[in-house]
C-alpha cells in the first residue's frame, strides 16, 4: 500500500514516551494550582490532622497530613470527590503525582482520612479567610446570603409515605405473629432433626421481617415528630399573626383557617438511606431527597465567610444562625468588623432574598450589628423606585422594610445580592460540576459542604494572586 500522506505531522512514538521519566516542574505551568497548594498548605494550621496519629506507636507510619489535606484541597478544586477516582488520578495525572509523588495512598486510605477529619477542616476554613483578609480579597462592605438545594446521596426508591408505613406495619405484625406461631407448632417435630442445637433459633424470615419492621417504625417515629414540630411551628405563627392584627388594629383577610393536626399527611416521605434527608423541590421543578446548603458571601470577590447544610427546604430560620456563623468565623480568623471615624462598629449590609424574610430575623440580624435588606416579597424587574420618605410610624416591620427596599438607595443595593452570592453556585455547581453530595448524615454532609465552599475561596486566593490572566 503506497503512502498517499503528503501533511507533514508532529512524531509520535509512544513507546519512546513510556520510557522517559517526566516530572511536574518540567510539563506543568510554574503558576499551576497544584504548586500554589504545595506552597499554601505549609501555612495552614494543621495541628488537628496530625493529633489523632501523635500517640499512635502500632502499624506502618501513616500518610503525612500535610500530603492528604493537599491532595484533598487540590482535588476538590478540580471537582474530583470520589475517592477511587482520586486515588486512580494519583497513578496517571502529572497534577496529582506533583502532590503524592511515588508514594500513592489508596482509596481507603483517602476515604478515610476523609471522614476522619471533616471537623478538622473548620480551622483550615477559617486560615484561607485570613489569608483571603491579607491579600485584600475580604472588605466586609456588603454581604449576600442565600441557599441552594444539593441533591443527598439518597435514592427516592428507598423511601416510603406516612400512609403506606403504616399498612406495611400492620402487614409485617401479622406475618410475624403467623410465623410465629408456625414456629411454635413445629417446635417438637424438629427436635429430631437439629440434634445437639436447641432447635428455637429464630427462623430467617421472622429475623428479616422483624428487622424490617423496626426500620419501618423508625421511619414512622421521624414523621409523626417531625409532624407535630410543624403543627406546633404553625400554632406559634397563627399566634403571631393575630398579635400583630390586635396591635394594629387590621381584621384578618380571607377564611378562618382550619384546625391544626398534629398527625402526618399520608404523603408525607421519610427515606430509608438518608433518614436525615428531606424531599424538596429542585431548580428542574422535579423532586428529590436534598440538602439546603446555604453560604454567606463578602461582596468583594465573593469570598465566602460562612456555610452549613440544614434539611429544611424553608429558609425563614436561617439568616440569624449563618450571620452569627459569619461573626465567630471572622473573630477565629482575625478579622476586624469596619468602624466608623468614633471608632464605632459600621453595620454592614446583609442582602437576602424573600425566602429569608421574617420580623424576627430581620430584628435578630440588627441585634448581630447588620444592616438587613430582606426583600419581604419577589422583586419584580424594571418597578419604579419609591419617594425618599420615611414610612408612617404605625407601619408594621414588614412595610417598614418593604419601604427601605424600594428606596434608590435600597434597590440599588439590594442589586448587588445577584451578583455576589448567586454566582458563587453557578461556579460550584457548574464551572467544578458538583450538583450533589456524596456523604451521607446530617453532619457529614456538612462537612463536605464546608470543604466544598473551602476549595472554592481556595481558588479566588489562587486566581487573584498568581493566575495567568491576573483576574
Amino acid at each position: 500500500m503506497t503512502d498517499t500522506h503528503r501533511k507533514t505531522y508532529r512524531p509520535w512514538q509512544p513507546d519512546a514516551y513510556r520510557q522517559q521519566a517526566l516530572s511536574p516542574d518540567d510539563k506543568l505551568p510554574e503558576d499551576d494550582l497544584v504548586f500554589f497548594l504545595i506552597d499554601l498548605v505549609p501555612q495552614l494550621n494543621l495541628r488537628r490532622f496530625y493529633a489523632p496519629y501523635e500517640d499512635e506507636t502500632r502499624g506502618a507510619p501513616p500518610f503525612d497530613p500535610a500530603l492528604m489535606v493537599c491532595l484533598l484541597l487540590y482535588s476538590y478544586c478540580q471537582g474530583v470527590r470520589s475517592s477511587r477516582k482520586i486515588a486512580r488520578a494519583c497513578e496517571r495525572n502529572l497534577a496529582f503525582l506533583a502532590i503524592v509523588g511515588s508514594d500513592r495512598p489508596d482509596f481507603r486510605t483517602i476515604s478515610d482520612f476523609r471522614k476522619l477529619h471533616l471537623e478538622a477542616f473548620i480551622d483550615t476554613f477559617t486560615d484561607v479567610l485570613r489569608l483571603a483578609k491579607e491579600a485584600g480579597l475580604i472588605q466586609l462592605g456588603v454581604l449576600a446570603t442565600d441557599g441552594t438545594k444539593m441533591v443527598g446521596n439518597a435514592s427516592r426508591h428507598k423511601a416510603m409515605s406516612y400512609g403506606y408505613l403504616v399498612k406495611e406495619v400492620e402487614r409485617l405484625r401479622a406475618e410475624i405473629t403467623a410465623l410465629v406461631k408456625e414456629a411454635q407448632d413445629t417446635d417438637a417435630a424438629e427436635d429430631a432433626v437439629h440434634g445437639s442445637r436447641r432447635g428455637d433459633e429464630l427462623p430467617a424470615e421472622l429475623a428479616r421481617r422483624e428487622q424490617r419492621l423496626a426500620a419501618i417504625q423508625a421511619a414512622r417515629q421521624r414523621l409523626e415528630t417531625q409532624a407535630k414540630a410543624d403543627a406546633d411551628a404553625e400554632r406559634q405563627r397563627r399566634a403571631d399573626a393575630e398579635a400583630e392584627r390586635a396591635r394594629t388594629g387590621q381584621k384578618r383577610r380571607g377564611r378562618e383557617p382550619g384546625p391544626i393536626d398534629d398527625t402526618p399527611d399520608p404523603k408525607a416521605q421519610t427515606n430509608f438511606t438518608d433518614p436525615e434527608l428531606k424531599i424538596m423541590k429542585t431548580n428542574n421543578k422535579g423532586w428529590d431527597y436534598c440538602g439546603n446548603a446555604q453560604a454567606a458571601v463578602d461582596g468583594k470577590c465573593q469570598i465566602i465567610l460562612a456555610c452549613d447544610v440544614v434539611p429544611d427546604s424553608n429558609d425563614k430560620q436561617q439568616a440569624v444562625p449563618l450571620a452569627q456563623q459569619t461573626l465567630v468565623n471572622l473573630a477565629h480568623a482575625g478579622i476586624a468588623r469596619p468602624v466608623d471615624a468614633q471608632g464605632q462598629a459600621v453595620p454592614i449590609p446583609n442582602l437576602t432574598d424573600s425566602g429569608y424574610y421574617s420580623a424576627t430575623a430581620a430584628q435578630g440580624l440588627i441585634d448581630l450589628g447588620l444592616d438587613p435588606y430582606m426583600a419581604t416579597e419577589r422583586q419584580r424587574h424594571h418597578a419604579a423606585a419609591s419617594p425618599l420618605h420615611a414610612p408612617p410610624t404605625e407601619a408594621t416591620a414588614k412595610e417598614q422594610m418593604t419601604a427601605k427596599l424600594r428606596t434608590p438607595a435600597g434597590r440599588a443595593l439590594y442589586a448587588l445580592r445577584k451578583t455576589i452570592v448567586e454566582p458563587v453556585f453557578g461556579q460550584i455547581k457548574g464551572a467544578r460540576e458538583i450538583r450533589r453530595f456524596l456523604l451521607r448524615g446530617l453532619e457529614k454532609i456538612r462537612g463536605e459542604w464546608r470543604l466544598i465552599c473551602l476549595t472554592h475561596n481556595v481558588l479566588k486566593l489562587w486566581r487573584y494572586r498568581c493566575a495567568p490572566s491576573g483576574v
